[in-house]
């Protein structure tokens, strides 16, 4: 029996062990999609205890303990630091198997130096030591990201943020690691939803115009991407329930927009129109950019609408949808190639039943010179566990190039969070070790080598050109 979480955990054979602790292991952190704040970070402000650096927005955690029983007020709500942690740690030892039970270890060990686990019976000793350690003042946004060897990180943006924070954060110079904007259109995109016409304004008034047509709202949205591109953006980021895909001529798409002006309900058709036209027309500022575009694709938005009404959306009320993704998917992939728009892009599924189909669909298109220019994304979310991610390099290897894989990210708004990158980096050089161990790989030092730092590191920073 191998000892608890020790120091070839997940590593099952001697060349996983020595692929991950000989290069992997201290590889610099690119975390090109997370939720951080560059506020939070800007501010460094050292938190009281570990309960409001774990529980503040997570819904991983809060589904567990809702799963548990637990009350709503030691979950989300307005509990007591204590109280919360505690009813945490009654959860945790039910979890044999879940992703959250080794995140939290790790985090426990990496920041923190403990290894006894978390349960009832330590969580007194656990919460003493800890919030000793965050009561020197030292534990703050920063230090947590220095100490994980982050190399740049890419937090999600609305674009009509101000970006004030990430403009304050470039001119510091006691900081190293490179805070970037990714730009998130989804507001400008939910046509559907009530709050869109109030958010039209609010964008019109981010870049000093007003929006009354599809050709302002354009102008709007380069006026804010030319604000992130001085703050150094690198990325897009896009979340649909759906890939949609329905063309529009360009009189049917303004007599949508002025349809949704007035306030009036639109078809799912018309919906998918504007959102399909409007898209098309960002991929192509992307591409003309040098920007990635990132689409993830499958989560099924507000499943318990009790519990968001109750607490609210984003709250670990979501879950995983199943609708069809071949076919919209490659249509507006294909008619971005068409024009010689296409951008680089990376797919991400949240239904593993689109394993295969995003992952070979990343092989159809490709240019000389751009090395997995189309990339399946790591696993994502609900996927986003041991067997989800060997599922996902078992998927990407069988139809493409798995040394050219730009790795991992966070999807996370915690700081404690990069451990996931070494929960990664171990599942990955396992599955490459094993590939050697079981003769299907050969045991060529210098391009092991080369792939587990490309994976880890070196692919994304080319990638991103970061």
């Amino acid at each position: 029996m191998k000892e608890y979480m020790d120091a070839d955990f997940l590593l099952r054979n001697e060349v996983s062990k020595r692929l991950y602790h000989q290069y992997a292991e201290h590889m610099p952190i690119i975390d090109y999609h997370c939720h951080l704040s560059a506020k939070d970070i800007w501010e460094n402000k050292p938190a009281e205890n570990i309960t409001q650096v774990w529980m503040g927005d997570d819904h991983y955690k809060w589904r567990l303990m809702r799963q548990n029983g637990e009350a709503e007020a030691f979950v989300s709500g307005n509990g007591g630091d204590w109280e919360r942690f505690l009813a945490f740690a009654r959860t945790l030892p039910y979890a044999a198997g879940n992703p959250v039970y080794h995140w939290t270890h790790l985090e426990l060990q990496r920041y923190f130096g403990i290894h006894e686990t978390l349960n009832e019976k330590h969580a007194q000793e656990i919460w003493d030591r800890t919030t000793e350690m965050f009561a020197n003042g030292h534990l703050t946004p920063r230090s947590f990201i220095e100490q994980s060897n982050v190399y740049a990180l890419c937090t999600t943006e609305d674009p009509a943020d101000t970006l004030e924070y990430h403009r304050k954060l470039q001119g510091l110079t006691d900081f190293k690691t490179r805070v970037l904007p990714a730009i998130r259109p989804d507001a400008a995109l939910a046509i559907e939803k009530k709050s869109w016409r109030a958010y039209m304004e609010r964008l019109g008034a981010s870049a000093g115009i007003g929006i009354h047509t599809v050709q302002e709202l354009k102008q709007a949205l380069l006026i804010r991407m030319d604000a992130f591109a001085e703050c150094s953006c690198v990325a897009s980021d896009h979340g649909f329930e759906y890939m949609p895909y329905a063309r529009l001529s360009g009189t049917e798409l303004e007599a949508v927009f002025d349809k949704a002006m007035q306030g009036e309900t639109l078809t799912r058709a018309e919906c998918d129109g504007y959102k399909t036209e409007l898209m098309l027309w960002l991929a192509a500022e992307y591409r003309r950019r040098g920007w990635a575009m990132e689409l993830h694709v499958g989560a099924l938005r507000d499943a318990n609408q009790h519990g968001v009404r109750t607490v609210g959306e984003a709250k670990g009320y979501d879950t995983v949808g199943d609708a069809d993704a071949a076919i919209p998917m490659s249509r507006f992939l294909n008619d971005l190639e068409e024009c010689g728009n296409l951008p680089k892009t990376i797919l991400f599924n949240l239904n593993e039943k689109d394993n295969t189909v995003l992952s070979a669909l990343t092989g159809t298109f490709h240019e000389a010179g751009v090395p997995g220019k189309v990339q399946f994304g790591t696993a994502w979310w609900f996927q986003d566990h041991k067997e989800g991610m060997e599922r996902q390099m078992h998927t990407l290897a069988d139809h493409g190039l798995l040394g050219r894989f730009i790795g991992m990210l966070t999807d996370s708004r915690s700081f404690l969070s990069y451990t996931r990158h070494e929960y990664f980096r171990r599942i990955f050089c396992n599955f490459l070790g094993e590939l050697v161990d079981n003769g299907e790989y050969p045991n060529d030092e210098e391009m092991l080598e080369r792939i587990v730092k490309g994976v880890c590191f070196e692919n994304a920073r080319a990638y991103f050109g970061i």
